[in-house]
C-alpha cells in the first residue's frame, strides 16, 4: 500500500533538492526481518539485478529510506532482502505485482508497507515436464561470461521425428517458472501446451538468462550515458553465432529463418528488435513487448537506416500505463518503419488500455502474438 505524505517526515530524510527526485520510505517491515539484514530497492532503472549495494536503503531508527533520482520515465521495481529468493511479497508469501511510480513531481515522498517476504521456502517451481535447464553455465565467449539456457520442447518431441520452428527469448528466469522469476513468469510453457492440444501448434523455445547487473548492458547495442557501455551487439552475436548453431545442432530444429524467431519485454523488447533487423537474414519473426526505446534515440536512427525488409514480420504491444512516451515511442518506431519500406502487413501494433509494464500484461497477450507470428 502507498500513501503520499505531505513534506513533514521528520530528520529521516534526505534534503530534497533535485528535480523530480522521490523519497521512499519504508515504514513497516515485517518483523522476520532480522534487524542487521539490509533491504534493496530493485527495478528497470538498475537492470532487475536483485539489489546492488548503491541501491541500498539506509535505516533510520524503524524506517529504512532511499531518494532516487529523476528517471525521466516511469520505473517499476519491488523492494528485496538482496536478491530475488528474498524478495517482498503477500502476507502468505505469494508474489505481488511490481510497484510503480511516475516521475512528475518536482519532489515527492512516499510511504510504504512491506507485508512480507518470499523464501525458498515459500516459492514453488511452476515449470511444464517439457521445460529442461538446457546448460547451467553456457560459456558466452563474446561476452566472457556464462549462463543458464532453458529449453521447452514440444509435448510430442521424443515420439516423433518431426523437427520444428525456434523461438529465442530473453529474461529466461521468468519465461517459465515461478520459482526462479523476480517479477512473475510468462507462462510460455503453458501457453504452448493449451495451443498444442487445442490446436496443434508447435514450437521449440529456448530462453537465455539475464546477467542481473549487466541485464541493461547486454540488451542494448546503443550507449546510455547513465548506464554505461552498450554490449546488445556481443549479446546478439551469441545468439546468432553461438547458441542458435548449437541448438540446431542438438535437436530436430527447423534451422531457416522462415522459422526462426526472437521475443522479449521491455529491454528485452528492444534487442529483440535490433536483432530482428540487424540479423534479418537469420530471423523472420520478432515479438517486440514493451519495448525500451527510451534508452537510446539511436534506436529510431538505426530502425531509419533499414530499408525494405518486405517479409519481416514485427508484432509490437504496448499498454497504456506504461509511463511516459511508451506508446508515442511505438508509434513514432511503426511510423518510420513503413515510411522506410517495411511491408505494413507484416507490422503488428496492439495498444492495450490500462496494461502496465509487467509479466501479467506480456502473459496475457502471449498466445495471440505468437500465433499472429507463425501464422501462414
Amino acid at each position: 500500500m502507498m500513501l503520499k505524505i505531505g513534506s513533514f517526515i521528520g530528520c529521516f530524510l534526505f534534503v530534497l533538492t533535485a528535480v523530480g527526485q522521490v523519497t521512499l520510505l519504508l515504514n513497516k517491515v515485517p518483523e522476520i526481518l532480522d534487524e542487521n539484514q539490509s533491504i534493496y530497492i530493485s527495478g528497470d532503472f538498475e537492470g532487475w539485478t536483485g539489489g546492488q549495494e548503491k541501491f541500498k536503503l539506509i535505516k533510520k531508527n524503524d524506517d529504512y529510506i532511499i531518494t532516487l533520482p529523476n528517471q525521466h520515465q516511469t520505473i517499476n521495481y519491488k523492494f528485496t532482502r538482496g536478491s530475488w529468493d528474498t524478495v517482498e511479497a503477500n502476507l502468505d508469501g505469494s508474489p505481488i505485482e511490481n510497484r510503480t511510480y511516475d516521475f512528475g513531481k518536482r519532489n515527492d515522498t512516499i510511504r510504504i508497507d512491506v507485508l512480507g517476504w518470499s523464501s525458498k521456502e515459500t516459492k514453488v517451481s511452476t515449470a511444464e515436464n517439457n521445460v529442461s535447464v538446457l546448460y547451467n553455465k553456457l560459456i558466452i565467449p563474446q561476452l566472457n561470461r556464462a549462463r543458464r539456457i532453458w529449453i521447452y520442447l514440444p509435448p510430442d518431441y521424443e515420439n516423433t521425428t518431426e523437427s520444428y520452428p525456434v523461438l529465442y527469448m530473453h529474461d529466461g528466469q521468468n519465461v517459465f517458472d515461478a520459482l526462479t522469476s523476480y517479477a512473475g513468469e510468462w507462462g510460455v510453457d503453458e501457453a504452448l501446451n493449451k495451443l498444442y492440444n487445442e490446436k496443434g501448434f508447435k514450437l521449440i523455445v529456448v530462453a537465455i538468462d539475464n546477467d542481473g547487473e549487466k541485464r541493461l548492458n547486454e540488451y542494448s547495442p546503443w550507449e546510455n550515458l547513465k548506464y554505461g557501455n552498450p554490449e546488445g551487439s556481443a549479446y546478439a552475436e551469441f545468439i546468432v553465432n553461438t547458441l542458435k548453431p548449437q541448438i540446431d545442432k542438438t535437436y530436430r530444429t527447423l534451422s531457416n529463418r522462415k522459422n526462426s524467431a526472437i521475443m522479449g519485454s521491455s529491454m528485452g523488447g528492444l534487442i529483440s528488435f535490433y536483432v530482428g533487423l540487424k540479423y534479418s537474414q537469420v530471423f523472420s519473426k520478432v515479438g517486440v513487448f514493451s519495448p525500451s526505446f527510451w534508452y537510446s534515440k539511436r534506436s529510431f536512427e538505426f530502425a531509419t537506416e533499414q530499408h525494405g525488409i518486405n517479409d519481416l514480420k514485427m508484432y509490437f504491444l504496448v499498454g497504456t500505463k506504461e509511463g511516459a512516451n511508451m506508446v508515442s515511442n511505438v508509434n513514432k518506431m511503426t511510423r518510420i518503419m513503413k515510411s522506410n519500406g517495411f511491408n505494413e502487413n507484416n507490422i503488428s501494433k496492439k495498444i492495450v488500455e490500462d496494461a502496465g509494464h509487467n509479466e501479467q500484461f506480456w502473459r496475457s497477450e502471449f498466445e495471440e502474438a505468437i500465433l499472429w507470428l507463425f501464422r501462414k
